[in-house]
């Protein structure tokens, strides 16, 4: 009896599923006739070896802004960056975050479409957390912003490639895991001085009648970002745009500590050229001097 009772539900079970598969494609012209078409993106975080606490923070800030993102652990060559294609294609990733950290110091980004490109590198700069801001803003985690982009972006054919970027990997996606469809904030992306101003608001509701319907505050984390240079592929490819106005950190803190030296030398300048003054414009010897010696 046992034998044919588990005949028996394998066949019930067998014709569930093959109506359940009659039904699949009902239900999917459904949901694109409505208007809602899934769109899967998926970021990759990792940073290499040496990141301080700061830039750290930083990374955590950036991943629970993104319920669409996966951590990884640190990358440890910055020479075969190539092969984050491979890592990301483990993960089911097509986009990646890159954070290179150089001499504890320099803190670069490079934001990559796996598996083809492009890959923008970014210098980051006036980075601030959320833990050191202390902002009195407060958004709910996993939900959806509104990206807002200055016009600037839509000037040049390099910026709109970094607008489409950062389009695709801040922006989350409609029915993303671990998404909230709630969009309760708004993420700025402003260019000043050739760089990108990055400020993170709450979107908030005010039931005075006789103020703004809705106020901005801040939550974090704040960054400044520097465009170095663009490659056609994902970390590879030719250079199909590099910022000429671009000076990195080491060249500044060079010039500043050639700078300093020069002070130094000119220092010992001035003594010497004040001794020989003292020297030539000597007082005679006055013959009554030693009179009362």
């Amino acid at each position: 009896m046992s034998t044919i009772y588990k005949l028996k539900t394998k066949a019930s079970r067998a014709g569930d599923e093959e109506e359940e598969d009659a039904h699949a494609p009902v239900v999917t012209a459904r949901k694109h006739s409505e208007g809602f078409v899934p769109i899967k993106q998926k970021v990759l975080v990792l940073s290499s070896r040496g990141v301080t606490y700061r830039q750290r923070h930083l990374l955590t800030d950036l991943i629970n802004m993104m319920p669409h993102s996966k951590k990884d652990s640190k990358f440890e060559s910055k020479d075969r960056l190539y092969e984050l294609n491979e890592l990301a294609d483990l993960y089911n990733c097509n986009n990646i975050y890159f954070f290179e950290s150089r001499r504890r110091e320099d803190l670069y980004l490079h934001i990559a479409r796996a598996p083809n490109g492009p890959t923008v590198k970014f210098h980051i700069e006036n980075l601030h957390t959320m833990d050191e801001l202390n902002m009195t803003g407060n958004a709910l985690k996993g939900s959806r912003p509104i990206l807002s982009f200055d016009k600037t972006f839509d000037s040049a054919p390099h910026l709109k490639i970094v607008k489409e970027l950062l389009q695709q990997t801040l922006g989350i996606p409609k029915g993303a895991r671990r998404s909230k469809p709630f969009i309760d904030r708004i993420c700025t992306l402003t260019i000043a001085d050739n760089k990108i101003w990055f400020r993170n608001y709450e979107i908030r509701q005010n039931e005075d009648p006789e103020k703004d319907p809705v106020t901005l505050f801040e939550i974090g984390p704040r960054f400044v970002m520097t465009i170095i240079n663009i490659l056609e592929g994902s970390f590879g490819g030719p250079v199909i745009f590099k910022n000429d106005t671009f000076v990195s950190a080491t060249m500044v803190r060079a010039a500043l500590r050639k700078q300093s030296a020069q002070r130094y030398v000119n220092r010992q300048e001035n003594k010497l050229e004040h001794a020989v003054r003292v020297k030539q414009n000597e007082l005679p010897e006055d013959p009554l001097e030693d009179v009362f010696a």
